[in-house]
């Protein structure tokens, strides 16, 4: 795990990124941002009442030395956040309730990631997964190609490294967003140095069983060929056929991946997060985020049982994103 970091670290360090952290006064936010300052990783930039986020800085023995403190009730620059905000929403708000909604310190934090006042957002701490993603998706949207965000997670055990996608987001993925999760997916593998070879993943192995979902997955691999053809790819799966070699040699022979998968895109919400889960409690894989992917900016979310350690890892994540922005 350290290893995975340490390359991280080494890709952010020098390129004087900001990372924007709405949860300004939680302890475990403070206490990664003073962290990230201190190691000048990254610039924090820190929301809530400037006096309180002070004093509680001092309170935890926290150095904010190199970072910055926005109050959205005292911003310098908000009449031209709200403009942006107007702009991009199309009419849909009008200026007293942007002024309104800008408040909101997720909603100010992402308009400041979509000025380019900050390269991404870490939030989630002490909001849910929704109050984090719905202005992500209302100001920042997907990049062009993409029609939706997708989550994953690294799944770290000593030197094994794998990515499994989507285990966050999308509950019931078409073939389109199974392709885009895939081709998402390998993007992300390549931020932590893994060289991807992805399988998508079904209860059926090369035809071995013929139904919807697996007609869904074969589709999947089809459109994801046809967009990315040099991407190590290939489906459909059973696990065991895309992760073992030698039932990969009996059921998929001619497969690219010959077993040796690194890259795991399940069929649905509700397999990857099962996936993930047994994966981490049944076999000691640390499991690394959720991350999102797909965003034309990086935004993502934190646990709300999330400790600092998770605040300062989940950083660093968003920062390397920022750059393969």
């Amino acid at each position: 795990m350290s290893d995975l970091f340490a390359v991280l670290k080494e890709k952010v360090s020098g390129h004087s990124l900001k990372i924007v952290f709405p949860e300004g006064t939680d302890e475990r936010i403070l206490k990664a941002a003073g962290r990230l300052s201190q190691e000048k990783l990254l610039t924090p930039i820190l929301i809530g009442d400037i006096e309180k986020i002070q004093q509680l800085a001092k309170d935890y023995n926290v150095s904010l030395e190199n970072a910055e403190i926005y109050d959205p009730t005292n911003f310098i620059m908000m009449d031209e956040l709200v403009a942006a905000f107007i702009e991009r929403r199309k009419g849909k708000v009008s200026e007293e309730d942007a002024r309104k909604i800008l408040l909101d310190e997720n909603y100010f934090g992402t308009m400041l990631v979509y000025a380019n006042k900050a390269d991404g957002l870490v939030s989630g701490a002490a909001h849910s997964t929704a109050d984090t993603v719905r202005p992500a998706l209302q100001i920042i949207k997907t990049k062009e190609g993409v029609r939706k965000t997708s989550g994953v997670f690294i799944m770290v055990r000593g030197d094994e490294k794998y990515v499994f996608a989507d285990c966050a987001i999308n509950i019931s993925p078409d073939s389109q967003d199974l392709a885009e999760i895939a081709i998402e997916s390998a993007r992300t593998a390549k931020m932590f140095g893994i060289e991807p070879r992805v399988a998508m993943l079904s209860f059926s192995t090369k035809g071995s069983a013929k139904s919807p979902e697996t007609d869904k997955v074969v589709e999947a691999v089809a459109t994801a060929k046809l967009r990315e053809p040099l991407l190590t790819l290939d489906g459909e799966f059973q696990f065991d056929a895309a992760f073992v070699p030698s039932v990969a040699a009996k059921k998929a022979p001619d497969s690219p991946l010959q077993g040796n998968a690194n890259v795991f895109i399940f069929p649905s919400l509700e397999a990857g997060n099962i996936g993930y889960k047994i994966a981490q409690r049944l076999g000691n894989f640390e499991a690394v985020g959720p991350i999102l992917q797909g965003l034309n900016r990086p935004v993502n979310d934190l646990s709300r049982g999330c400790n600092e350690e998770d605040v300062y890892k989940l950083s660093l994540i968003t920062a390397a994103q920022a750059l393969q922005q």
